[in-house]
């Protein structure tokens, strides 16, 4: 039977971790109360037999049993905080001597009533919170099913031109001068929801802004707003509609819609502006209160989950303490803890009522069951087939590579003074390439591994939805099935090329390899975790196209891995140009390194990634205006500088350019191991209750803390080996720099834990367990 404790902390929301009751600390307090009466005992170990007797009698008698509830042993007392506040504060009095240490009981119900009043204040607060979420919603729902009546309306009107079955739309008026510019990019700072990902992904894509706040709607007032920056009187009611500036299709249209009616109005005859809006937009705006609603019931379900857990935890301890004690407590203050707000409120229940009404309704036609599934998803089952394939990958992987091994040693492919450097100097690159990739990809799972063993919501820090979302048995049976594939290929690619098959038709083979993989990323079939592919392909789009697009969490995270992929890059570059140019034919594998603009182009790829995430963090700065991302830009500007002189160097090996590459590496080196340390990480921390660490840890042994720093410096400086040119004997330099590129992989991966921790233990202070999501129409002062 699974203990309480591992129960309850097994199923409490992680970000509301602090809220709940303190189960651990009543624990102790009540070891504390066990261990004194036990040295009492033992001074009286001989009992009177009256009073055993008497008391046994008690026990069993109706006598006893109605004296015994005559009598109280505690009261607890409710009153008003000091604060002026409407909240209800408990203290409990003890009216006779409890526990033989009687400062020990006082001590415990001190602590039991601050713990049921913290979760009565948090159950307050977080309910508030819901309920003004919902009104909202309401309104929004008001709004939304009246522009869907007018568009009804209008088509049973027949009143559609020409023109609208285009773009199918109504026609409004504006009731207000448009917002300036500077007005409009400040709104759409909190209005820079995803959009365009709503169109791909559903409202699973939506993001979550930190920084928006509440959003109070006037009963007396039905102004609402639209994001546009144009506000105008549709139905009776006056909408505004802003245009996103979340990628560069939606700011182009942006600046054409200023300078087009900046240039020219249409006035209707009442003297307003004429605007029309579409149905596509309207579609957004369903898709996003759906989003809404779907997030404001996970909540709902996630207070009511507070609310029980919490309720078991207060009647275990309470049951506890009178197996301790042997007085009857549990009726006494369980009666308090279930007339106390948290439990005796019933409006989550009715707003939960209420949402999963509206939902029914207008998003799953009637259809509960279809409702549930938006509302209730369930979590995919793991399946045992899965773990199979990864076990029976895992075998043939190490089959494959033990024999290509074998092949390599016997052929002597990978020694330093070979006479084969053909097959170093074209295959190596596409094989070194994914084994990085692979290598990343496990360690990844391995990340999402850990992260679920320490509660870390990783699916929540990522704003990744249900299908975005690869659990790691997933992650591992891609990277098991990919890298059999991969040496399945070299070992055969090595074997033809020891039989002396020719040259020009066995070098097909990596690119064959490398066309397949491209071929299954892009594949539109709903096969090979489509979803995922698709969520990875539009954020390395995001990624390319840096300064345009709005910067979430997931974005900047993939970006710091291409930061350690750059000798992959390079190779990719390498490959490209081999196979490009036909130099795989003509067995010219020199051609590449001849050509000027490939050189050229290896000092961009060399900086490339840096580049990318210097104008995150320019993009970021902009919309935030936190100059601690100026700051983590100039730190990536400094990666760019080393990075450039490094591959300037290995093509001119001058003292110069030694100097030059060990200055510039070494201001970087330190940089990055700040920023690692004390911005990503939180470590180093002075005023800590762990020395040099931070107050909150997600891992037990604080040893594995200073471990991973002490590997983080070492690894970080494997620059050093441009410098020793260290290598080992009778080995390719090639082999060399993979196994440092290994290293630096192995250092990122080990990075990526701590950095989502520290995200997750901030978040938690936040007590963000849902989505903010935004919503399509808001308030309008008269003033505006």
């Amino acid at each position: 039977m699974v203990k309480f404790t591992k129960q309850f902390e097994g199923q409490l929301i992680p970000e509301w971790k602090d809220a709940f009751v303190d189960y651990s600390q009543l624990k102790k307090d009540l070891k504390k109360i066990h261990m004194l009466n036990n040295r009492v005992e033992k001074k009286h170990t001989e009992t009177s037999l009256i009073k055993t007797i008497k008391s046994s009698l008690g026990k069993l008698s109706l006598f006893g049993n109605k004296e015994r509830g005559r009598s109280s042993t505690i009261q607890v007392h409710k009153k008003l905080a000091s604060s002026g506040s409407n909240n209800d504060v408990y203290e409990t009095e003890l009216l006779e001597k409890i526990a033989d240490d009687t400062d020990a009981a006082k001590e415990f119900f001190a602590c039991l009533d601050t713990q049921l009043n913290k979760v009565n204040q948090f159950y307050k607060t977080k309910e508030k919170e819901f309920l003004e979420r919902g009104e909202c919603l309401k309104k929004q729902m008001e709004i939304l099913i009246e522009l869907k009546e007018a568009f009804k309306q209008k088509h049973t009107n027949g009143e559609s031109t020409q023109e609208s079955k285009e773009d199918d739309s109504i026609s409004c008026t504006i009731s207000c001068e448009e917002d300036s510019v500077r007005n409009r990019t400040e709104q759409m700072q909190v209005e820079e929801c995803c959009l365009e990902d709503l169109e791909d992904n559903g409202p699973e894509a939506l993001e979550s802004p930190r920084s928006e706040e509440p959003i109070k709607i006037n009963n007396e007032d039905s102004k609402l707003t639209t994001g546009s920056g144009r506000v105008f009187s549709c139905q009776g009611k006056n909408v505004k509609i802003k245009i996103p500036l979340t990628n560069p299709s939606r700011t182009f249209s942006a600046i054409s819609y200023l300078i087009n009616h900046s240039s020219s109005k249409k006035y209707s005859p009442d003297g307003g502006n004429k605007l029309q809006i579409s149905k596509k937009k309207l579609s957004h705006a369903e898709k996003m209160i759906k989003g809404a609603l779907t997030e404001l019931f996970k909540g709902l379900n996630y207070l009511k989950t507070y609310r029980n857990l919490n309720m078991l935890a207060f009647m275990n301890i309470l049951k506890k303490f009178d197996k301790v004690t042997g007085k009857q407590i549990l009726p006494i203050y369980l009666k308090v803890v279930e007339s106390s707000y948290f439990n005796s409120s019933d409006k989550v229940i009715n707003l939960s009522d209420e949402v999963e009404g509206w939902f029914i309704k207008h998003f799953a036609g009637e259809n509960r069951r279809k409702a549930m599934k938006y509302l209730k998803p369930h979590h995919r089952k793991e399946s045992h087939s899965v773990t199979f394939f990864i076990g029976l990958f895992t075998g043939c992987f190490v089959a494959l590579l033990a024999g290509y091994i074998i092949v390599a040693h016997l052929t002597g492919m990978y020694r330093q003074h070979s006479e084969n450097t053909f097959y170093m100097e074209t295959a190596y690159p596409v094989l070194s390439m994914f084994g990085l990739l692979f290598l990343h990809l496990f360690l990844y799972g391995c990340n999402i591994f850990f992260w679920r063993k320490a509660r870390i919501n990783y699916s929540f820090i990522f704003e990744l939805g249900s299908q975005n979302e690869l659990k790691y048995r997933d992650v591992f049976l891609i990277c098991t099935a990919s890298m059999s594939a991969i040496a399945g290929v070299m070992f055969v690619h090595l074997s033809l090329l020891a039989k002396g098959y020719s040259f020009r038709q066995v070098q097909v083979i990596p690119g064959l390899l490398l066309l397949a993989f491209l071929l299954i990323l892009i594949c539109p079939l709903d096969i090979f975790y489509k979803s995922s592919r698709y969520r990875l392909i539009s954020v390395i789009r995001n990624i390319v196209f840096s300064p345009l697009y709005k910067v979430v969490m997931l974005d900047f995270f993939m970006a710091d891995q291409l930061c350690s992929q750059v000798p992959m890059l390079r190779n990719l570059e390498y490959i490209a140009c081999y196979y490009i140019s036909g130099s795989y034919a003509t067995q010219d594998y020199g051609y590449c390194m001849r050509v000027k603009y490939y050189r050229d182009l290896a000092y961009a790829v060399s900086f490339l990634p840096y580049y990318w995430r210097a104008m995150q963090c320019a993009r970021r700065w902009f919309d935030e205006g936190e100059t601690s991302h100026l700051v983590n830009l100039g730190k990536y500007v400094s990666a760019m500088l080393a990075a450039g002189t490094k591959v300037a160097y290995e093509k001119e090996r001058s003292i110069g350019w030694l100097c030059l590459v060990v200055a510039m590496s070494s201001v970087a080196t330190v940089y990055q191991l700040y920023w690692d340390f004390v911005k990503d990480w939180g470590l180093l921390q002075h005023n800590s209750n762990n020395p040099w660490l931070r107050n909150q840890l997600m891992l037990r042994q604080k040893s594995i803390y200073y471990f991973s720093m002490v590997l983080n410096l070492v690894l970080r400086l494997a620059w050093l080996q441009t410098v020793l040119h260290s290598s080992f004997e009778h080995v390719d330099y090639r082999v060399t720099g993979l196994f440092l590129a290994s290293l630096e992989v192995i250092r990122r991966g080990q990075w990526n834990f701590y950095r989502l921790e520290n995200e997750h233990l901030n978040n938690a202070g936040k007590f963000r367990a849902v989505k903010t999501v935004p919503l399509p129409f808001r308030e309008v002062d008269e003033e505006d």
